[in-house]
Order: C-alpha cells, then structure tokens, then sequence
C-alpha cells in the first residue's frame, strides 16, 4: 500500500533556450579544435562580410560559419564545389538549434599531405625530445644584440623592428637575410642559424616572417630547420605567421611568439620601464646607506656616552676618529656609486643622442657643405686649367689656320658644282666653274686652261 502513495519526482522541465545552451555548452567543452575536409556547396556572402556555407563529403554535410574578423586570408578563390579543409570548432546556433562549425582557417585540400608531412615530422621529433621544455633555453633579460632571420623586404622585418626602435633603441640589430618560402628557403635558414652560431654577435636570434597558407609557410616545418634550431646554442625565438598559424619551427624553439611585432615586445624590456627601475633602485639604495649612516652615528653616541661615564678618552677619541673615517669612506662610496651610475646614465642618454634622426641629420649636412666646398674649389681650378689650355689650344690653332696661310696671299680653290678643294688639274674640265677663297672674301671663275706638273 505504502508503494500507492509513493510520490514519483517529475523529471524537471526547462525551456528550449536552456536546452539549447547547455547542447552549446557540451559541444564546445567536449569536442577539441580541428581541421575537417569537405566539398563547398551553398555558400553565401553577405554584406557584412561573413561566409556561410556547407561542407559535404559522400554520405553527409554540415553548416560551416566564418566571420569576417577571422579571414586573414584572401577568399576569392572559395567557390560551390571547392575541396577545402578548415580548422575550427564545433558549436550550436541557439536561435535555432543548428549544429554548426565555426571556422577559424580555411585552406585547400591539396594541403592534406602536407598536413600528414607536418603531423608525421612533429610525432617524430616529439620523440626524439626536440621539444621538450627542461632543454629550452632561458632569454636574455636585456639582450647586448639581437639577430633576425627573415626577409629583409617583408612586412616582418618592418615591425619587428619599429617595435624594437620604440621598446630599447640601444640595442644593435643584425639582420640574416634569408627567403622564407620556396624551394631555397629552409637551406638558407638553416644557413644563416649555422652562421649566426659560428659568429656568436649576438645572444638572442628571432625567427620571423608574415602569415600566409600553409604551403607558404612550409620551409618553417622542414626537419633541416627543426634540427639547426634544436642545435642553436643562442636562445631562439619564432614568430612565424598569423596567431592561429603553428610550425614545427615554433614547437622546436626556445620560445614562440604569435608575432613579429610581439616577437619583439619578448626580446627586449621597455626602455622607460628600466630607467625607472634604476631610479628606483638609486633611490633604495641612497635610503639605505643614510640609514645604515644614521645607525652607525646612533651606535657611536651610545658607545661616546658608555666610554665617557667609564672613561678612557683615548679610546673614546680613536672610536670618534673611526666613526669619521668610516663616514668619510661611505661618503666616498656613495659618492662613486652615484659617479658609476651618473655616467652609465650619461652613456644611455649618449647613444640615446647618437640614434636620433636629428643627430644623423646634421651630420649628414656638414658632411653635403663639406662636399659642395669641394666640389666649387675643384670646379673653379678645372675651369681655371681649361680656361688655359684653351688659350693654348687657340694660340696654336692660329698659328696653323687655313685664315693665316690665306692672309699671306694664299687661296683655296674648290669646284664650285661639287666643293671639293683642288689639289691637280687633272680633274678638271675646260670651262668648269671654280670658287676660289681669298682671305677677304670669294670669288668665282671658270678654267680656261690646265697644265700639270
């Protein structure tokens, strides 16, 4: 009878917006990140940029969302009956309980065996140990130079280095140029690590180039640049594409960066930050020595006061003596702290000085006056020498003019029809006419008679 008036709890009851959300919340928590592969088929693109569409193989399809914040790439060339993986994760629509993918990347599905390369390569040096945290190597707080191996014209180079110039203009930059993508690219990477290696200029090397598909940036998962990275005996860092793009590179190196930019923010401290610190560290340590000073003077009063009341005045005066030369000596040294660190300071703001572009500017200047002093010295003695020599020339000319010899009673005879100067008769004919050229003028015959030599 008991068991009639047992009262069985209702299952609880919520709304189809709970049900939704905690359908979304198991799909998101339960199923990690990853690339799956699939034909394009009703996409959309609306005006604010998002896609939408579905990806489908034999037997299935699913809704596929991209959002436009997360297209660093170009999407032209996705198209209806395009094969395409895509890196994501699954959601739920909770408007309308639609499962769907959330896609981070999208790249063709040509990529699939380079995917394979890549995960079959990663397994194989995981093994080996190459990316093991115990061997990584510790970055330099503040680095005395810093090596960059990309290409000197990509968008990288531009602000990696704009970041550095902002962070700690200071620190020197060398740049290992190099390709980074193509055929030729890995070998020149694992050339210019060796390089860098060799020359030990530097004590922290980055890593670095923009983003780009997978393909572009293949030379970064190539087992030649893994090894002379996991050989490098100077810290490493990587940075190599977008945030969502990881390389064997960037498992193998020190440290990975999801930037150049932030590659660089790693490398080196903000220059204000250490100039404050300094001065906070100046500040500590004056208060300390005042403080150790004033402990002292209080120590000397109450040993004054003890040898007074017990009496020794000698030994009273040597303890006073000391105290003064221990003053004197603490004196000294804050004095010389202060001089080491004024002139560290003074070395900074030095270099500081040397790196303006104001600096540069007036140097470049005097060194354009001292260029145009000379060019109008040598100038003025070239055209001074030519000046002379033409006056030579002319003299000279003179002396062997045709108008000179003519001067003298000379002339120069020319077949008027042809010009041509006669030297013998014989080329001539009877009645031909002639210009024969005086020294004040021409005048004109005709031959009326010919004897030669």
């Amino acid at each position: 009878m008991d068991d009639l008036f047992t009262q069985v709890t209702p299952p609880k009851i919520i709304s189809v917006s709970e049900l939704n959300r905690k359908a979304k919340s198991l799909l998101e928590g339960g199923i990690p990140k990853l690339w799956i592969e699939g034909e394009i088929s009703n996409l959309a693109r609306p005006a604010s940029g998002h896609m939408y569409f579905s990806l489908k193989d034999e037997a299935a399809q699913i809704r596929c969302a991209w959002f436009k914040q997360r297209q660093h790439q170009n999407t032209m060339a996705i198209a209806n009956g395009t094969k395409m993986l895509a890196l994501g994760k699954i959601s739920l629509y909770e408007a309308r309980g639609e499962y769907q993918f959330i896609v981070e990347k999208m790249e063709t599905a040509g990529e699939g065996d380079l995917k394979r390369k890549y995960e079959k390569l990663k397994e194989k040096l995981a093994i080996e140990g190459f990316f093991a945290e115990e061997i990584k190597k510790s970055l330099p707080k503040l680095p005395t130079q810093i090596g960059i191996i990309t290409s000197p014209s990509g968008a990288a180079i531009r602000d990696a280095l704009s970041v550095l110039k902002r962070r700690f203009p200071m620190v020197p930059i060398i740049i290992y140029p190099v390709s980074v993508q193509g055929a030729a690219a890995a070998p020149e990477i694992k050339i210019a690590l060796e390089k860098a290696n060799k020359r030990a200029e530097c004590d922290l090397l980055i890593i670095t180039r923009g983003g780009g598909s997978l393909e572009d940036l293949w030379a970064f998962n190539e087992e030649i640049v893994a090894r002379a990275i996991h050989q490098s005996e100077i810290p490493i860092i990587s940075a190599v594409g977008h945030e969502t793009d990881v390389t064997i590179a960037d498992f193998v190196a020190d440290h990975r960066a999801p930037t150049p930019s932030a590659a660089a923010e790693i490398a080196v401290p903000d220059q204000q930050e250490w100039f404050n610190s300094i001065d906070n560290i100046s500040g500590k340590l004056n208060a300390l020595i005042i403080r150790v000073i004033n402990n002292r003077h209080q120590s000397i009063d109450w040993f004054h006061k003890r040898l007074t009341q017990s009496s020794p005045q000698v030994i009273v005066r040597r303890q006073i003596e000391k105290s003064i030369n221990l003053q004197r000596v603490l004196k000294s040294s804050i004095k010389n702290l202060l001089i080491v660190r004024g002139r560290e300071i003074d070395k900074l703001t030095s270099r500081c000085i040397q790196n303006s572009p104001s600096h540069s500017l007036q140097k470049q200047i005097m060194r354009l006056e001292a260029i145009k002093q000379n060019i109008y010295t040598k100038g003025k003695k070239l055209i001074e020498d030519n000046q002379n020599r033409l006056q030579l020339a002319s003299q000279s000319l003179n002396s062997v003019s045709p108008l000179g010899t003519l001067d003298r009673g000379y002339a120069i005879v020319s077949e008027a029809k042809t010009n041509k100067i006669i030297t013998n008769p014989s080329s001539l004919k009877i009645n031909s006419k002639l210009e024969i050229q005086l020294a004040k003028g021409k005048i004109t015959a005709a031959v009326l008679e010919k004897n030669s030599i």
